[in-house]
């Protein structure tokens, strides 16, 4: 484990999600972000960072193919904390190029098409909004997905350049759905009709009892992990070790 990675976790370790995203964000004033998709657990995060008012950047990609239960989500939040959202837009000149030459649905006919989709609404803008941060905040939980259990809760991203910390890691699923009833946190009804994981309204369906949390995304590939790259990570010493020369 890298330096600065290592440091984070001691840091951290026992403290509440409160509290430990309180301590980054005195750790890395002004560098530190947090993305919501307005799924389950981006709620439970968007209302501690909101309600304790922590100095903590949150954003949303918009990627342009969302659901109306995301778009509703995205409303109750605004108006219930008052606190910015960030939206962050694919470049057009991508978007209409992609969507001219292929169609609007391209992302159905191959896995690269999809990758391209996925690359130019959701990793472009990504990279735009994590510019200049040296810590992402993620929703990620241990037993979202078989991959995912192999992650940490404190992770170096070597394509961004920056820690992840993702401060639920350890809940479950109950953990969350009990915050979310105690606090009154506005939650997307999606939820209610089976899609645990949600993402654009064209790659996202519900899921059937005892198939996997992201079996609803990409349902049509034939692949093993569905991620679109978000939280793709790596590791990188040397790269770690001059961040953490910095601090």
């Amino acid at each position: 484990m890298s330096k600065v990675v290592q440091q984070i976790k001691q840091q951290t370790e026992g403290l509440k999600p409160v509290e430990a995203l309180s301590l980054l964000a005195k750790l890395f004033p002004g560098k530190i972000i947090f993305s919501t998709s307005f799924g389950w657990e981006d709620q439970v995060i968007s209302h501690i960072i909101f309600a304790n008012n922590l100095p903590i950047k949150v954003f949303t990609l918009e990627t342009g193919r969302l659901f109306p239960e995301t778009y509703y989500t995205w409303n109750r939040t605004l108006e219930m904390y008052g606190k910015p959202i960030h939206a962050y837009y694919p470049q057009h000149d991508a978007v209409e190029r992609m969507v001219s030459t292929k169609g609007p649905s391209s992302f159905y006919e191959s896995v690269e098409n999809r990758k391209e989709c996925c690359g130019i609404r959701k990793l472009e803008p990504l990279k735009r909004a994590l510019a200049g941060n040296e810590v992402w905040i993620t929703g990620i939980r241990a037993d979202q997905s078989a991959n995912r259990e192999e992650m940490h809760n404190v992770e170096w991203d070597e394509g961004n350049q920056l820690v992840k910390f993702h401060p639920i890691f350890d809940w479950t699923l109950n953990d969350v759905k009990q915050f979310i009833k105690d606090n009154n946190v506005p939650y997307n009804p999606l939820h209610d009709k089976g899609f645990p994981s949600i993402g654009c309204a064209p790659c996202t369906r519900a899921v059937q009892p005892g198939e996997d949390f992201r079996a609803g995304r990409w349902w049509w590939e034939d692949q093993s992990k569905k991620e679109c790259g978000l939280h793709a990570t790596g590791t990188h010493e040397e790269a770690e070790e001059t961040f953490f020369e910095k601090k």
